[in-house]
């Protein structure tokens, strides 16, 4: 049989549409998605006969079933969300290919409040007259921190580059060549700079910078003094840096204003809870800073946001700058900042109900108790698995502490009738995506970043994927 002859023995789009289980397919689907996906299906199989070899012509049949079923299952496909939640067993609190912060179940209500009706976004309630929608969070953030005034923008790298070009566009900016950084997806300070339009002045060695290096620097065109905290790498052995309180004495005498990037904004001190000390923003403000800029959603446990604090003549520019425009918003994320922002009035509040701060402060005991918990509803279905628990670390993640080491308990997973590589590759691709990591030949599941109710799912997936 030659290949036009079977070519012409493919079913047409209307013979697909009228199949019984494509009539049924349109009733969930939209008729167009699946129109488009039987006509992707049939060209796939031109396709696919053209490349047959020709000693295998006369074997060759149309495998109809086959076709409904790649229309029906790539119809579903389509219409299923790419965005969409999964179980992050990987322990990376942070994890930022997974979305980074994970946002209280107890604001879930006053966003989607925001989303589904209209809002208060840009009005004043008592005059009736256009209003700022950054005022929703000024207050609050001027609260927290005891800074004069604040500005938000959509995420750290907008608000320093924002500062920069109102503050220092055209001028020098003197930073540390220690804290010349690179942030995620390769963005980097220098590069950051230069599309504010402020001239980079660098200044000591990668390890050592002084305060003489700084006053060296300054001369007429010196707009800035610039403190980014080194948050997702440390520098150790023979280093030394300059403090932000010595910089804003060094900055009051030569009448230029000192500028700290945080990075990952802090409101509480972890130190408390066992972690290493991370400079929080109240730290930077009462140390004198003019401005500070950090993330909303890394440490602080919010929607992902750049926060700018800070002196109100500084901040008063900023809000004039063109590029505050291109740089704001929306009403989603100043909901979610807003309520998340109300949580630290209570800082134990806060340590409860904010997902970052509970997963990175529960204690070692706590982790242990959940994962006897896992152990036995996986052991009880007799599944043919080697699961065990094991003493681990997790890690903060996010470009946030990068050398603490969280102890916690794990539960590692092995079978003997599929490879590690397929039962991490077959958890992954699970409905409800499962993230592990794969150390020593094992599965490895960290408990300290689940659900208590994601058990289930993860019993579940378990379960199909063994058969």
């Amino acid at each position: 049989m030659s290949k036009g002859k079977i070519l012409s023995t493919l079913p047409s789009v209307d013979e697909l549409l009228n199949h019984k289980e494509i009539l049924t397919l349109v009733q969930e689907v939209p008729r167009r998605v699946v129109v488009n996906e039987i006509r992707r299906s049939i060209e796939n199989y031109r396709k696919k006969i053209l490349q047959i070899d020709e000693t295998s012509l006369n074997t060759f049949k149309i495998d109809i079933e086959e076709i409904i079923y790649n229309i029906i299952s790539n119809s579903h496909k389509f219409m299923r969300m790419n965005l969409r939640e999964v179980i992050n067993g990987t322990g990376t609190v942070l994890h930022t290919n997974l979305g980074r912060s994970l946002l209280s179940n107890t604001i879930k209500d006053e966003i989607w409040d925001i989303a589904s009706g209209y809002s208060t976004l840009e009005i004043d309630v008592s005059t009736g007259k256009r209003g700022s929608r950054y005022s929703h969070v000024t207050e609050i953030i001027k609260f927290l921190t005891g800074a004069e005034d604040a500005l938000v923008v959509n995420n750290n790298a907008a608000a320093v580059m924002l500062v920069l070009s109102t503050m220092a566009k055209n001028k020098e900016v003197i930073v540390s060549r220690g804290e010349l950084v690179e942030i995620g997806g390769s963005f980097r300070v220098p590069d950051v700079m230069e599309q504010s339009g402020a001239k980079l002045v660098d200044i000591g060695t990668t390890n050592k910078t002084h305060l003489w290096d700084y006053e060296n620097a300054i001369g007429e065109n010196t707009a800035a003094f610039l403190k980014v905290h080194t948050s997702n790498y440390k520098i150790l052995g023979f280093t030394d840096s300059v403090s932000v309180k010595d910089l804003v004495d060094l900055g009051k005498k030569n009448n230029v204003p000192v500028i700290e990037d945080l990075g990952s904004g802090v409101l509480v001190d972890l130190q408390k809870y066992g972690l290493t000390h991370e400079p929080t923003v109240q730290e930077s403000v009462a140390a004198g800073a003019d401005i500070v800029t950090f993330s909303g959603d890394k440490l602080l446990g919010g929607p992902q946001a750049g926060i700018i604090v800070g002196k109100k003549c500084f901040i008063d520019k900023m809000k004039k700058n063109p590029l505050t425009r291109a740089f704001r918003i929306d009403k989603l994320t100043m909901a979610a900042l807003e309520a998340t922002l109300k949580l630290y009035l209570d800082e134990e509040n806060a340590i409860k109900n904010i997902p970052t701060l509970r997963m990175l402060t529960e204690s070692l005991d706590s982790i242990k108790k959940r994962t006897n918990v896992l152990y036995e509803m996986i052991s009880s279905k007799g599944l043919d698995l080697e699961v065990n628990i094991s003493s681990d670390y997790s890690e903060v993640g996010g470009g946030s502490l990068p050398l603490e080491k969280l102890p916690t308990c794990t539960l590692t997973l092995k079978s003997k009738s599929i490879s590690v590589s397929q039962l991490e590759n077959k958890l992954r691709k699970y409905s409800r995506p499962i993230f592990t990591r794969v150390q020593d030949d094992r599965v490895i599941i960290d408990l300290r970043t689940i659900k208590q109710e994601q058990y289930e799912i993860i019993v579940q997936a378990l379960v199909e994927v063994m058969k």
